[in-house]
């Protein structure tokens, strides 16, 4: 990928992305007091928080990384996959229903989600879900559309 632009963002800018933040999430702790930067790429825009992209606009919403999902620790927008689907995903599989053992109920189609592996709780990808959360676990056939997961394009971006 390649930078296009990199601008620190203005106060307001920053008062309402940790405003969207903790709207979708419930929590910004780990964005705020730190240096943002907008950084648009050839790819997709991305917040950098102190020099890692923490964060990434995907149609419009800004919606954390996988990095940014293993700071941030959210407790929404959880999908949770058992250790068998974990090599799938982290090659770039979508989220099949039978490798879900739990999902937000929350979560609508269509919403961007954080794929989560059971043993340890930690971000594998960021997708968006074919189907509500409610109807996730044990489906037959897909249920998360994968986006960025560990290892890929966006993930290997701004690494030192």
């Amino acid at each position: 990928m390649k930078i296009k632009s990199r601008n620190v963002l203005r106060k307001d800018e920053e008062k309402a992305l940790v405003r969207d933040i903790v709207e979708a999430f419930g929590d910004a702790s780990p964005f705020e007091n730190k240096k943002l930067e907008l950084v648009a790429t050839d790819k997709c825009d991305f917040i950098f928080v102190d020099g890692e992209p923490l964060l990434f606009k995907i149609n419009g919403k800004i919606f954390p990384t996988v990095r940014g999902a293993l700071k941030l620790n959210p407790a929404q927008r959880r999908v949770v996959v058992d250790p068998g689907a974990v090599k799938f995903i982290i090659n770039g599989a979508d989220v099949m229903g039978k490798g879900i053992v739990e999902a937000d109920p929350a979560i609508k189609e269509g919403d961007h989600v954080i794929v989560m592996e059971l043993a340890h709780g930690k971000a594998l990808a960021i997708g968006k879900a074919l189907v509500s959360g409610k109807d996730m676990a044990g489906r037959t056939g897909k249920a998360v559309e994968s986006i960025h997961y560990v290892g890929d394009e966006i993930w290997k971006f701004g690494q030192k």
